[in-house]
C-alpha cells in the first residue's frame, strides 16, 4: 500500500512510538486518526501536524472500553471518508513478579489481579477489540487494507512481566490467525515486535534494570521510535508480507 493513500487509525498516538508513527504518516500524505487516553498529548500532536501533507484527527480513546472502540472506529471512518488500516499500538506496563519473597520480612507477595487485568485489558483485549471493530468497518465498506499489531520481544518470556508477556505473545500469534481469517476480504495482518525503545514507557523503568537491558543489546544502544517506524512502514508497503512478526531489537535476547 502507498502511504499517501492510507486512511488509518493509530492507537496510543499521544506519545512515544504512536506519536512518531502518526507524524511520519502525515508527512507522507496519509490521513490519520490518533486515539489515546492522554488528551493533552493528542491536542499537541494535532497542532504539530498542521502544515504537513497529510492530516491528523484526534479523539480520546480507552481501548479497554468496548463502547469507546466501536464509537472511535465509526468516528474515524467518518472523519477520513474511509478506513484502510490500523496500527494497534496502545499499551501499558504493570510489571511485577508473579510470586516473590520480601528479603527483609520474608513475607510472600503476589502479583495483584488488578495489575494482571489492567495489562491484559489494554494490551490484549483492547488490541483485539480494535482489530475486530476496524476490520468489521472495512469489510462493511468493502475496503481492503492492513493491520499492524505492536507485539514485543518480551513475548519470548521475561522475568517480572507475566501479564505483558501473555498479552504480547497472544497478539503475535493472533496476527497469524487474523491474517488467515481476513484474507478473503483483502486485508493483511502483520506484527512488529520492538525491543528496548526510547519512549516514555521505558523512561519510567527502574534505572538499574534499564541499564542492565541496554548493556545486553549487541548494537550497543537503545532503539529509537524511527527504528520501529522503518519496520512498520515495511509491513504497510509490502503487499506480500502477511501473518508474520518482525523482531526489531538490536539483537537483544531476553
Amino acid at each position: 500500500m502507498e502511504l499517501s493513500k492510507l486512511k488509518l487509525i493509530v492507537t496510543g498516538g499521544a506519545q512515544g512510538m504512536g506519536r512518531h508513527f502518526s507524524l511520519r504518516l502525515a508527512q507522507a500524505g496519509a490521513q490519520v486518526t490518533a486515539g489515546d487516553v492522554l488528551e493533552d498529548g493528542l491536542k499537541s500532536l494535532e497542532a504539530e501536524a498542521k502544515g504537513l501533507p497529510g492530516k491528523i484527527f484526534t479523539k480520546k480513546l480507552d481501548v479497554s472500553n468496548e463502547g469507546q472502540c466501536t464509537e472511535f472506529v465509526a468516528w474515524a471512518h467518518q472523519q477520513m471518508g474511509g478506513l484502510n488500516g490500523l496500527i494497534n499500538n496502545a499499551g501499558i506496563l504493570r510489571d511485577g513478579l508473579l510470586v516473590k519473597k520480601d528479603k527483609e520480612t520474608g513475607q510472600v507477595k503476589k502479583l495483584s489481579l488488578e495489575n494482571w487485568n489492567a495489562v491484559i485489558g489494554v494490551n490484549l483485549t483492547g488490541a483485539t477489540l480494535m482489530v475486530r471493530e476496524t476490520v468489521a468497518k472495512m469489510v462493511e465498506a468493502g475496503d481492503k487494507g492492513v493491520i499492524v499489531n505492536m507485539s514485543s520481544i518480551a513475548r519470548h518470556g521475561n522475568r517480572g512481566q507475566s501479564n505483558y508477556v501473555s498479552a504480547k505473545a497472544a497478539l503475535a500469534m493472533n496476527t497469524n490467525t487474523w491474517a488467515r481469517e481476513f484474507a478473503p476480504f483483502g486485508i493483511r495482518c502483520g506484527a512488529v515486535a520492538p525491543g528496548m525503545i526510547e519512549t516514555p514507557m521505558t523512561q519510567g523503568m527502574n534505572q538499574k534494570a534499564r541499564d542492565q537491558l541496554v548493556s545486553m543489546i549487541p548494537v550497543a544502544r537503545i532503539g529509537l521510535p524511527e527504528d520501529i517506524w522503518v519496520a512498520v512502514k515495511f509491513v504497510i508497503e509490502c503487499d506480500y508480507f502477511n501473518g508474520r512478526c518482525i523482531d526489531v531489537d538490536g539483537g537483544l535476547s531476553m
